[in-house]
């Protein structure tokens, strides 16, 4: 007996389960279906990606539609095209035996004005995404001031794309006696106030903890220096053989260049983020959706919305900067009751986020260390049996057998396989054959973001006259100096931020890139100020972060007031020599302009007040 029966559907939507192959309903259905149809009450619904919300709330909603009321009774909205196609679909999937019923999907990158046509024949229930359904009420296309449900799914993603402000001006024109429905992967203190705002005593249901992850996913994490991380991302591909997967990284620019490199490297990978066009992205998840693509290397945005069976394993080849955020992206693996895996690539500095992820979705990360070249070998070995094993014989070979068997004449059947067998697995002995363990390297070894030692040779010390007034904290300053120079993330490091300075670490080969590109930049009519520190950075730090090596510094007026120029020989700015911690401005003669002045813990003193600095973005002059 198919248990969807029990939940109380009509007999057309029954068949429409039956067609599609449902039998048992998964938790959030079995909470949430009898529940909608029996009540007309507001729900939040916390259920993990991949746990059937689309049949939740699709199968009430369509059993409480009016079918021959042609006007917009309901409104479901998703965060990205992708998604909101996908819900449209499913809609239109289970409601195949309802007459009359018309669902119309509405999303950015696709004609406004047939979507509005399309509303306008009669579409009972709208699937749309935030920022196209603004843009419609706003040009007057689409009426929803009489809807009698508004489904929110996937709600704390669409928040964190920063569609607050129009889920508020969308929901602020339906009718206040409306059913608000809202799914969600984790409570946010958004999500929190969007409930509290539009709906009235919700009923809450839960499936597993709140914020926890699935229990189908399991959690690696792989501790490894940050200069490894893109080979260690390799090693657990060619220790995955069958992988499919999603790559996650912080960035757009991060997500071209590891694709691009995993390409070169000869993987099936590819990169989606929001540089993309709508006919790349379309043409990427084609790929994807038919596995010519084995890693799909993408940002937490342009991931929103995905949903591919079958995904192996999700690789968190960075850590999001909002640790809910990881909830998600595990969520694309491990679904519809599959196992999945969910892989962090992680350095010393970012162990204690493992901690806190734990605490999220209440599971335990096993720590293994990356494969070595030797066990790769032999599983990829391994693989390549099994595989020559279970290939199906196409008999259209059979008319080459004898010329083959002609050029196989005189092998013995264990040199032929030894033969077989090494055509491809010398590929991979001949690689690892030159690559260092990095098993064996100890990642425990990285100090702050990226540093093998106390030893800084081979790398550079910058100093720059910005800081913590020019509103940048060390992971900000980071980020723009690795966007501005288009370097990697690992390629800046040692970021210190003081007030209005700071200091930073590149390999020595980016020395010129840093100083010709960053001189010759402006902040707000300031000219930016780079240059080489004698001091390397190493000193011991307290637990703020400040210097405790006893450098002395001093500085001029002009620069407390962060008016640096270029050196000049003569009649320009002094020359001046810097230090970590300070600076010493000399004249011609080489004295110095102002007496020292020592600060507790080495640091200079600031005793001037500096009127807060307004929100700014360096440009090129």
């Amino acid at each position: 007996m198919n248990k969807f029966e029990q939940l109380g559907l009509t007999e057309s939507l029954q068949r429409a389960i039956i067609d599609l192959g449902f039998e048992n309903p998964t938790e959030v259905q079995e909470k949430a279906i009898p529940l909608l149809l029996e009540q007309e009450t507001d729900l939040v619904a916390l259920a993990q990606t991949g746990t059937g919300k689309t049949a939740a709330f699709g199968f009430p909603l369509i059993q409480k539609i009016d079918a021959n009321n042609r006007n917009t009774q309901a409104l479901i909205l998703s965060p990205t095209r992708e998604l909101c196609l996908q819900i449209t679909n499913e809609i239109k999937l289970y409601s195949k035996y309802e007459k009359g019923l018309n669902v119309v999907a509405v999303y950015g990158g696709a004609s406004i004005s047939e979507q509005a046509r399309d509303v306008k024949r009669g579409a009972q229930i709208i699937v749309a995404t935030p920022g196209r359904m603004q843009d419609m009420i706003n040009r007057g296309l689409v009426n929803i001031s009489q809807i009698n449900y508004c489904v929110l799914d996937e709600a704390d993603e669409m928040l964190n794309m920063g569609f607050y402000e129009d889920i508020v001006n969308i929901l602020s024109t339906t009718p206040d006696e409306k059913n608000t429905w809202l799914f969600s992967a984790t409570m946010p203190a958004e999500v929190s106030r969007i409930a509290k705002k539009f709906m009235h005593d919700p009923v809450e249901i839960t499936v597993g903890t709140k914020n926890s992850g699935s229990a189908t996913v399991s959690h690696e994490f792989y501790l490894v220096n940050a200069r490894d991380r893109y080979e260690a991302l390799k090693r657990l591909a060619d220790g995955n053989p069958d992988i499919f997967s999603v790559v996650f990284c912080r960035t757009k620019r991060d997500t071209q260049q590891v694709a691009e490199r995993l390409i070169e490297d000869g993987y099936n990978a590819a990169a989606l983020h929001g540089d993309l066009s709508q006919a790349q992205r379309d043409s990427v998840m084609k790929s994807f959706r038919g596995r010519q693509i084995q890693m799909l290397v993408a940002t937490d945005v342009a991931a929103r919305g995905i949903d591919v069976d079958n995904i192996t394993h999700v690789v968190n080849y960075q850590l999001p900067d909002e640790i809910e955020t990881y909830t998600h992206r595990s969520g694309r693996t491990g679904r519809a009751g599959k196992l999945g895996t969910s892989i962090v690539i992680v350095t010393k500095s970012e162990l204690r986020k493992i901690s806190s992820i734990e605490r999220i979705i209440k599971q335990k990360f096993e720590e293994k260390t990356i494969p070595s070249g030797i066990e790769i070998c032999e599983i990829q070995l391994l693989h390549l049996a099994s595989k020559i094993k279970d290939t199906e014989v196409d008999h259209e070979i059979d008319n080459y057998l004898p010329a083959i068997n002609e050029v196989l004449d005189g092998l013995t059947k264990e040199e032929l396989i030894k033969k077989m067998v090494s055509v491809e697995f010398n590929r991979f002995i001949n690689y690892y054959k030159k690559n260092r363990d990095l098993s064996s390297q100890s990642a425990g070894s990285d100090r702050r973001e990226r540093e093998p030692s106390e030893n800084t040779s081979g790398a550079t010390r910058f100093f720059v006259n910005i800081g913590s007034r020019d509103n940048f904290d060390w992971m900000q300053l980071k980020d723009f100096l690795k966007e501005t120079l288009d370097l990697g993330r690992d390629d800046v490091y040692k970021v210190d931020v003081k007030e209005g300075f700071s200091f930073f670490n590149t390999d020595i080969e980016h020395t010129d890139k840093v100083m010709g590109m960053l001189n010759g930049m402006e902040l707000e009519g300031r000219r930016i100020n780079v240059e080489i520190s004698k001091n390397d950075g190493g000193g011991r730090r307290d637990h703020n972060g400040r210097s405790s090596g006893g450098f002395r510094g001093e500085r001029s007026s002009s620069q407390r007031s962060g008016g640096f120029g270029p050196r000049t020989e003569r009649g320009g700015a002094p020359r001046t020599e810097r230090k970590e911690g300070g600076f010493r401005p000399r004249t011609e003669t080489g004295s110095s302009e102002r007496p020292a002045r020592r600060a507790e813990g080495g640091e200079r003193s600031e005793k001037r007040s500096f009127e807060a600095a307004k929100t700014r973005r360096p440009r090129r002059s």
